[in-house]
C-alpha cells in the first residue's frame, strides 16, 4: 500500500514552515502569493491530499474566548477548565488549531475592559465563546466578527442569531429540589442567586420555585448572594438564623454548597443528620469534601465538545437556521443529604463538630 504524503514533506519540499504550508493549502489571505505558489506546487508534485474531512474544510483555527472573573485576585474555575479540554480534545481528534483567551467578567459574567486582541486574528476561522453573558456588547462584538461564525458554550444572548450549547439548569434545579422533597425535606432553602444573576443561574433559581410549587409547598427560603464559596459559608448563616426551621438547602453551585458544608461543620450543625446540603455543577472537589458532596453532574467536557461540533456544522452551513444545543444533567448521591428528622429538636451549641470537613480556603 502507498504511504500517504505527510503536511510536513509537502512543507520541506516548498521550503516553508508547516504553518505556512498548512495555510497556504487551506487558502489562508495572509500566505504571500510566491509561498503559496511553492506549496501547491510541491504538494501537487508529491501527490498530497489533505485528510481533513470536508466539514473541516472552512475551519483551520478556532479561537476559544473564556470568562475569567476580574476581582483582583485570579480565580480558578473548576467548571470551566473542564469545557476547555472538552474544547481542545475535539479540536486535537478533527486536527484543528486552537487559540485560547480570557474575557475579564464581572459577577454576572458580562464583558468588561473590552474583548481580547485575538479576535482581530485574520488566521482565526470561528470562535466558542464560554461562560458569557454577551448581550451588552453584542453589537460591538458583531462589528468586529461580521462574517465568521460563532457557537455560544455555556453563553447567552437571547434575541441574537447565536448557535448555542447550554445546560439543562431549569431540569437539574428541579431534579435537586425534588430529590430533597422525596426525602421529606419542605422547608428547603436556596443559597447563591440574586436579581442580577446571570441567565443560566437564574434558570436554576426558576426551577427550584417550580419544583417546590409542583410539589405544592409555598414556603420558599432564598438567601440572595454571589455563587461563591465565601459567600455560601456567610449565607448560610444568615438563612439559619432567620429560618432555623430549614432542613435543607440547594446550592445553585457547587463552591457555594461547599462554603455551606463548611459554615454547617462551624456551627456544630450535623451533615445530613440535621442539615442536608445538596449543589449543582459536580467539579472534582465535591467527592473530596466531607461529607461528599450530593450534587447535579455537568458533562462539561461535552459542553466543549459539542461547541467545536456546532461551530463545524455552522460553518459548512452558515444559512442555516441557528441551533440550541441542551445538555441533560444527572443526580450524583453521595453523602450529604439525608431523610428530613424533626428541625426543633437541632441542638443550638453541640460539644463536637457536625461531621469532618477538609478545610479549605477561600480563594
Amino acid at each position: 500500500m502507498t504511504k500517504s504524503v505527510t503536511l510536513r514533506e509537502v512543507a520541506e519540499r516548498a521550503g516553508v514552515s508547516l504553518g505556512t504550508a498548512s495555510q497556504a493549502l487551506n487558502n489562508r489571505p495572509h500566505v504571500s502569493a510566491t509561498a503559496r505558489e511553492r506549496v501547491l506546487m510541491a504538494a501537487q508534485e508529491l501527490g498530497y491530499v489533505s485528510r481533513r474531512r470536508p466539514q473541516e474544510a472552512a475551519i483551520s483555527t478556532i479561537g476559544l474566548l473564556i470568562k475569567h472573573d476580574s476581582g483582583p485576585l485570579p480565580r480558578f474555575n473548576y467548571f470551566f477548565s473542564y469545557v476547555q479540554a472538552g474544547v481542545e480534545l475535539e479540536c486535537h481528534s478533527h486536527r484543528i488549531n486552537l487559540m485560547v483567551a480570557i474575557v475579564k467578567t464581572d459577577q454576572n459574567n458580562r464583558p468588561v475592559d473590552g474583548w481580547p486582541r485575538i479576535i482581530e486574528e485574520q488566521s482565526v476561522d470561528g470562535f466558542i465563546l464560554v461562560g458569557l453573558n454577551v448581550e451588552p456588547t453584542f453589537s460591538e462584538l458583531r462589528q468586529q466578527l461580521p462574517n465568521k461564525p460563532i457557537v455560544l458554550v455555556d453563553s447567552y444572548a437571547f434575541g441574537f442569531p447565536f448557535d448555542s450549547v447550554v445546560i439543562d439548569n431549569i431540569g437539574g434545579a428541579i431534579q435537586a429540589v425534588n430529590y430533597l422533597v422525596d426525602r421529606g425535606h419542605r422547608c428547603i432553602g436556596l443559597l447563591g442567586t440574586n436579581k442580577h444573576s446571570s441567565p443560566d443561574i437564574r434558570e436554576r433559581r426558576e426551577g427550584y420555585y417550580w419544583a417546590l410549587a409542583a410539589r405544592q409547598i409555598d414556603e420558599v427560603y432564598v438567601e440572595e448572594g454571589p455563587m461563591q464559596r465565601e459567600e455560601g459559608y456567610h449565607a448560610l448563616k444568615r438563612l439559619l438564623q432567620r429560618a432555623p426551621h430549614v432542613t435543607a438547602v440547594f446550592a445553585v453551585n457547587d463552591e457555594t454548597a461547599i462554603g455551606a458544608l463548611q459554615a454547617a461543620y462551624e456551627m456544630r450543625i450535623a451533615v445530613p443528620e440535621e442539615l442536608s446540603i445538596i449543589g449543582f455543577d459536580d467539579i472534582d472537589m465535591a467527592s473530596e469534601v466531607r461529607p461528599a458532596l450530593t450534587t447535579i453532574h455537568v458533562p462539561k467536557m461535552w459542553l466543549g465538545r459539542l461547541g467545536v461540533r456546532r461551530l463545524l456544522e455552522r460553518a459548512q452551513s452558515p444559512d442555516a437556521p441557528a441551533v440550541t444545543i441542551s445538555v441533560a444533567t444527572h443526580l450524583v448521591e453521595r453523602n450529604s443529604v439525608g431523610p428530613c428528622r424533626n428541625p426543633d429538636a437541632r441542638p443550638e451549641h453541640n460539644n463536637k463538630p457536625g461531621g469532618v470537613y477538609i478545610d479549605l480556603p477561600f480563594t
